[in-house]
């Protein structure tokens, strides 16, 4: 996946949705900005398979030597898929956000109405 294709929500989450057995699944990761600015990360809470999300709810957290900041949801859903070798190995996280680097895999009930294009989001890094 590259940045430029995928959604994104204010607090650093991004989202592509595509389609996998006739039903919308969502995969959801951080972007490169907010890994960069998180620094060294040191731990994950993700939830667990077939619990539920919600947009613009919180889902979890990623804790740094910087600080630990909570994980918001772009979607409403069903965890179909957590990434559990993140756990073992964080830095696929600032090796590779986009690709390797995601967290869940999500039955998409509804998209949040507050997703940004890559313009949009990257106008918003760029201000920070």
């Amino acid at each position: 996946m590259k940045a430029e294709d995928l959604k994104y929500l204010e607090s650093h989450e991004w989202v592509a949705v595509g389609t996998s057995g006739g039903q919308q699944v969502a995969t959801i990761g951080i972007s490169a900005f907010a890994v960069e600015q998180l620094g060294d990360i040191v731990h994950i809470e993700l939830p667990g398979i077939g619990d539920s999300v919600t947009a613009g709810e919180e889902f979890g957290e990623v804790e740094s030597v910087k600080a630990v900041s909570s994980l918001y949801s772009p979607v409403t859903g069903q965890v179909l898929e957590v990434h559990a070798g993140l756990v073992d190995d964080l830095s696929v996280l600032s090796d590779d956000p986009y690709e390797r680097g995601w967290l869940l895999k999500v039955k998409v009930d509804s998209l949040s109405d507050r997703l940004l294009d890559f313009a949009a989001y990257k106008q918003q890094c760029d201000s920070h």
